[in-house]
């Protein structure tokens, strides 16, 4: 443990990140993987919570809340490429910035890198919390959707705070 302590910063500071984006893949990765078990044991996941929350599975192509789906093998694969660029751009603004913020880039970074293992993995990402009011249901998602999510929430009023305290 002492030795942790003894660390570079900058080696400290990649550590840390590195768990932090591990347990965000994890906690994704464990809820899906719960589902798709669900799965092997039934035909279909269809599950019942209460009267705004259900589980049902669903097989996303696309993008974030099944956005820009795609079955061509060239668009799929040119969203995918797509989203490891932007993958890169996010690692780069995490270490730019070098602040608090770097921990909302983090959330979107382990999320992002979860749904592209299943891009990759399965060809497609499995989506299954499904909220619903009265009939209306808003977009299935997953996990790492939801981090993917907080995070831009968080880096939204963190920007509007700044913007507020520059003026």
């Amino acid at each position: 443990m002492s030795d942790l302590l003894n660390l570079k910063p900058g080696i400290k500071k990649f550590l840390i990140y590195l768990f932090l984006i591990s347990i965000v893949f994890i906690i994704d990765r464990v809820s899906k993987i719960l589902i798709l078990n669900i799965l092997n044991d039934k035909e279909k996941v269809d599950i019942y919570i209460n009267s705004f929350l259900n589980f049902y599975l669903v097989w996303n192509s696309g993008v974030g809340f099944g956005l820009l789906s795609a079955d061509q093998f060239y668009i799929y694969h040119t969203i995918t490429l797509f989203i490891i660029l932007i993958n890169i751009v996010i690692i780069y603004l995490i270490y730019k910035e070098n602040n608090y913020k770097s921990y909302f880039f983090l959330m979107i970074l382990g999320g992002s890198l979860g749904n592209l293992f299943d891009r990759i993995y399965y060809r497609a990402v499995p989506d299954f919390i499904d909220f619903n009011y009265k009939g209306f249901h808003w977009f299935i998602f997953n996990v790492a959707d939801i981090f993917i999510t907080i995070g831009i929430i968080c880096l939204i009023f963190a920007e509007l705070i700044n913007y507020k305290k520059q003026k």
